[in-house]
């Protein structure tokens, strides 16, 4: 596979229910901020990846289809509301009937520490094999998740992912190095966590003074 193969999927949900495991955290005003901000960083970073074609968000969330469109990315609704796993299978289709030999990728929304490099060492070495997945910084659920042109992805995204990815068949990705692209929030220590990485600019903006705060 080349440069710019591979299209991301992203989902989002509403963010008025986004992150609810940060509210002890971040409080209920802030939360769906940062879900946005989060989400903002992730797409921004993958955009700016060599190795990403192009990004597309599923949500029906408004205010965050019309932030992240302008960031680039293309944005479709969540027509299917039955989870993040049927969501994922629906954005997969909508590269699809447009690319039917795309290369695609499930991405995390809330990777607000990701760098472009580190997904393109990821993604390359996910070329290597029909489906393959990058599992959480806990190595309990997955971050990314691959399929080759024309293989179907087949997402089982949520709670302990990374065991029922491996049950599928898909071959786990173990870079060392990648930490950003492992590192998703959904605590208050996930956030502190990622602050230590260093978060793009957005999440910056509404963390600044949150710094190692669990």
């Amino acid at each position: 596979m080349s440069r710019r193969d591979w299209s991301l999927v992203v989902p989002l949900k509403p963010l008025a229910a986004a992150k609810s495991r940060l509210a002890p955290a971040a409080g209920d005003a802030l939360r769906p901020r940062l879900a946005l901000a989060f989400a903002q960083d992730t797409v921004a970073a993958a955009l700016a990846c060599p190795a990403v074609r192009d990004v597309v968000v599923v949500t029906d969330d408004r205010t965050a289809g019309a932030a992240l469109a302008s960031l680039g990315a293309r944005v479709v609704p969540d027509s299917p509301g039955a989870g993040l796993n049927a969501a994922l299978a629906h954005g997969a289709q909508a590269v699809r009937a447009d690319r039917p030999g795309a290369a695609v990728a499930a991405l995390n929304a809330d990777l607000p520490a990701l760098r472009p490099g580190e997904l393109t060492r990821t993604l390359a070495a996910a070329s290597a094999f029909d489906r393959a997945f990058l599992a959480d910084a806990s190595g309990i659920g997955t971050t990314l998740l691959c399929a080759r042109p024309s293989v179907e992805l087949r997402p089982a995204f949520g709670g302990p992912s990374r065991r029922r990815h491996l049950a599928s068949g898909a071959v786990e990705i173990t870079l060392v190095g990648v930490d950003s692209v492992r590192r998703d929030v959904d605590t208050g220590r996930d956030l502190a966590a990622a602050l230590e990485l260093g978060v793009g600019p957005r999440t910056a903006l509404h963390t600044a003074g949150h710094a190692g705060r669990p």
